[in-house]
């Protein structure tokens, strides 16, 4: 995985200096104290529907739950004020086929299709393409999966089903509910009253056992903690992200267990990023990483596509270093962690972001 490195000790020198400009902080605190057995994502297929979103979307506010919405492109075209009230809500979207046909009894053609029609009416809507994709009936196959990586798209199936559409009870979907672990994800549906009354209930039940619902990482397709890709404000005390939450990009880029669990970013424009709300435009940024080798590792922030910064890492022992007061744009900011040059010197390990 590493290619062979040519080092430019001059370059390398320069850089040092430039390191101790950038003042270095404390490791930032542990995950959200109120969820200390970590998160599981409740998931709602095929809407929006009139009949029931708004009723859906108000029991999910009231129980201080968050979901994602894998909807469909015909019914996003039938009711785009839905789709805005589902962000307006601190909900994630997903693409769930166009007609919710059996996508593996298509043609490539016809699956892309599907899949296109329905990202561009959630974008149009939005302003956001979705990056998860949940096949009709869990039906997948190889050149679905081609498609979906074609459209930067990660298939999302499920852990726990509800079986709220084989006419489950509400007391059988709250029970399916509680088999969730950290990390699982739920399916449910937007269209059964018997799903909407289990939602006081799945709240309460998962704050007894210390769970939180959390966003679907693209990159895994498992429950995480929240980024901040809904209109629901970050904490004030700040945000955490872990790098091997992000959605990756570039040839080299991959997970790394050492020296922490992360993300490591090999080659020039290797990158990770993810969406984040903001409600003001000032924020201090903190990344913890380090240098595969003994050179200096150089990462760049950058922000709604504009470079706000760069992080240097001096060697492979994990340090914190921050970027203070980083103007950005506000509400929701594509953030992006690149590697920005590949001459010898720039090979990065990254942990997690800190926005605070």
């Amino acid at each position: 995985m590493f290619k062979a490195k040519l080092v430019k000790g001059a370059l390398a020198l320069m850089l040092f200096g430039t390191l101790f400009s950038i003042p270095l902080m404390p490791a930032a605190s542990a995950a959200d104290a109120s969820c200390p057995n970590g998160y599981v994502a409740l998931t709602f297929d095929d809407g929006p529907n009139p009949g029931n979103t708004t009723n859906l979307l108000n029991a999910l506010k009231q129980a201080g739950l968050r979901a994602t919405m894998f909807n469909l492109g015909q019914n996003v075209q039938n009711n785009p004020a839905l789709v805005r009230d589902q962000v307006a809500a601190g909900m994630w979207i997903g693409n769930h086929s166009y007609s919710h046909p059996h996508m593996t009894s298509l043609s490539s053609s016809q699956m892309s299709s599907e899949i296109t029609r329905t990202q561009q009416a959630i974008q149009a809507i939005t302003g956001t393409a979705p990056k998860l994709f949940r096949p009709p009936y869990g039906e997948t196959n190889a050149t679905l999966r081609s498609i979906l990586a074609q459209n930067g798209l990660t298939e999302v199936l499920w852990n726990v089903d509800s079986q709220d559409w084989n006419g489950a009870s509400t007391a059988q979907i709250v029970a399916a509910a509680s088999r969730l672990q950290n990390g699982d994800v739920i399916l449910m549906h937007d269209q059964y009253q018997s799903t909407l009354q289990a939602i006081p209930q799945i709240a309460q039940n998962l704050k007894s056992r210390g769970l939180c619902s959390g966003m679907i990482s693209p990159a895994t397709g498992r429950a995480v903690a929240p980024d901040g890709g809904g209109t629901t404000p970050p904490p004030t005390t700040g945000t955490k992200i872990e790098a091997e939450s992000m959605t990756k990009s570039g040839q080299y880029t991959g997970n790394i267990s050492s020296p922490f669990n992360g993300v490591a970013l090999y080659a020039n424009n290797d990158s990770v990023k993810f969406t984040q709300y903001f409600a003001t435009g000032t924020h201090n940024f903190s990344l913890r990483g380090a240098s595969n080798n003994s050179n200096m590792a150089r990462v760049d922030l950058k922000i709604g596509g504009q470079t706000k910064g760069t992080f240097y890492f001096g060697g492979s022992s994990p340090a914190v270093y921050t970027l203070n007061n980083v103007s950005h744009g506000t509400g929701n900011q594509e953030i992006e962690l690149v590697v920005t040059a590949d001459n010898g010197t720039w090979d990065a390990f990254i942990d997690y972001l800190e926005i605070h």
